[in-house]
């Protein structure tokens, strides 16, 4: 694949979303664990524009956005909201669901410790950031792919991780201008 053109950093990034796979009992890689791995790096441009944008000390906000998240199945706030709108309360099933199956049944990770184990396949989320991070990498004319392309892939692609990153300030714009230090920057 074009792991071959990721940086040290951005392969720890990518190891330590597995770990987070791992961890949390997953079966898959998703887009949320990269975002994780991401926070808990510490270590190049990406781990840097996070920090001056705030984010770095806010993990545990972070994580519970994306754990209220994977409890609504996945669903975004803004797609909960929309189906709000047509009269449907994600809150409510949510609730019930849990009630009948257990907290996090609507998550669709199977914690039983029998699982197999070893291998953890990627998401069709998580290979899209993966994908658009090279598109960014190339259109931005630069040979590797670093964790700061990650990141700004984070941002750029709907779903959960973008939607959480920008309700904690964190947008493609923002990340742009710290890595390019052009703008100011407002913390938090």
């Amino acid at each position: 694949m074009m792991f071959e053109r990721f940086t040290k950093d951005a392969r720890a990034v990518v190891k330590g979303a597995v770990e987070q796979c791992e961890e949390a009992g997953a079966q898959t890689v998703d887009a949320e664990h990269l975002l994780l791995a991401l926070l808990d790096h510490g270590a190049g441009r990406g781990s840097f524009a996070l920090a001056a944008l705030g984010l770095a000390e806010r993990r545990e906000s972070v994580a519970r956005a994306l754990d209220e998240a994977r409890r609504r199945a996945g669903l975004s706030q803004a797609e909960a909201d929309a189906l709000a709108g047509l009269g449907i309360d994600v809150s409510e099933i949510v609730s019930r669901v849990e009630e009948a199956h257990g907290v996090g049944a609507m998550a669709g990770d199977r914690k039983d410790n029998g699982w197999w184990g070893g291998h953890r396949s990627f998401s069709r989320g998580a290979k899209d950031v993966l994908e658009k991070s090279l598109r960014i990498a190339v259109a931005r004319r630069e040979r590797s792919i670093g964790d700061e392309h990650l990141l700004l892939a984070l941002t750029a692609r709907p779903g959960v991780p973008a939607e959480v990153l920008a309700d904690h300030g964190v947008t493609y714009e923002s990340v742009t201008r710290v890595l390019g230090g052009g703008g100011e920057v407002k913390a938090g």
